[in-house]
């Protein structure tokens, strides 16, 4: 992963970010809905696209239980 410091606000320290995964570029701060056992609740896939969210919050262990291993390896992650 590649962490990179787009701007700081002197006043407050806010900063905007941009870090890399594998996956893709994500930009902070951000709304990073958390999904429980692989799926966020009351938010369609579409309702999540239309948001414009980058990124889910996922515990690993519960991804782990369901949906499984074999999922998770097909979609790489």
């Amino acid at each position: 992963m590649n962490f990179k410091i787009q701007k700081v606000d002197s006043t407050s320290k806010a900063r905007a970010t941009e870090f890399r995964t594998e996956h893709g570029v994500v930009q902070t701060p951000i709304f990073m809905p958390i999904g429980t056992i692989g799926t966020v609740k009351t938010l369609s896939p579409e309702d999540l696209v239309d948001q414009g969210v980058q990124i889910i919050l996922s515990n690993t262990y519960h991804l782990y239980l369901k949906p499984g291993m074999e999922v998770l390896k097909e979609f790489a992650g």
